[in-house]
């Protein structure tokens, strides 16, 4: 029978800091879905939906300028898919490296088990993120490829069409890329959980003051701009 002592601080910190990742960002996306979004995102978004309702109306005489600014969010976005896959092509090597000196961290209880089974499960927890990452970025790339040819199509069809694939893109590429910071702690973990915990705390405080640093009552869009999709 396993014996869970030694599991003590994993059992305890690992759960209590994914539940302070997962519980803010279900806080986040309660907030975009606001009427009223009180987020930088949010308040993001609707200001990304006015401009491609003045980038349609003007049919053909600002296509090209939109098109340039959707290749300015492809590069981000193409960036961090890249990031993602590289990182998780490097897991290889380091889980090796990691292998070889994990009983240099075994002489104090604070960094945790390092046993063989918890490093695998840690390297799996890592690279399931960064392909989850990877996903949701590459994703991300597809949409806003299909929202920049959609700007030179009819408008109405173009007004609705290039708005469902902006939104569905750009929420694609901020998952990607939150999925990609968050792997940041869980690579911390291999120090232990004691560094897991702090990381993930120092990773929310950042997320908040990068989320809530946009007031939402300077932008009075109307709500007929959000489509159904």
């Amino acid at each position: 029978m396993m014996d869970l002592e030694k599991f003590k601080l994993d059992l305890t910190l690992v759960p209590l800091s994914i539940c302070l990742t997962a519980g803010y960002h279900a806080y986040i996306w309660q907030s975009y879905n606001a009427k009223q979004p009180v987020t930088a995102i949010g308040v993001t978004m609707k200001r990304r939906i006015t401009w491609l309702q003045d980038i349609v109306q003007h049919n053909g005489k600002k296509g090209t300028l939109g098109v340039q600014s959707f290749r300015n969010s492809l590069m981000y976005m193409i960036l961090s898919a890249s990031i993602a896959i590289i990182m998780n092509s490097s897991l290889a090597a380091i889980a090796n490296n990691t292998y070889k000196s994990n009983h240099l961290l075994l002489q104090h209880p604070i960094f945790g088990s390092q046993s063989d089974s918890l490093l695998v499960v840690k390297y799996c927890t890592v690279s399931i993120l960064l392909l989850f990452s990877f996903l949701c970025s590459s994703m991300a790339v597809w949409f806003i490829i299909e929202a920049s040819f959609s700007l030179n199509a009819p408008p109405d069809y173009a007004q609705e069409h290039a708005h469902m694939l902006m939104k569905r893109g750009f929420l694609l590429g901020i998952v990607g890329n939150r999925v990609l910071f968050m792997t940041l702690p869980f690579l911390f973990w291999m120090l232990g959980p004691v560094a897991l915990a702090l990381s993930s705390l120092a990773l929310v405080l950042l997320f908040y003051s990068l989320d809530f640093s946009v007031a939402s009552t300077e932008d009075q869009v109307p709500q007929d701009i959000w489509f159904k999709e």
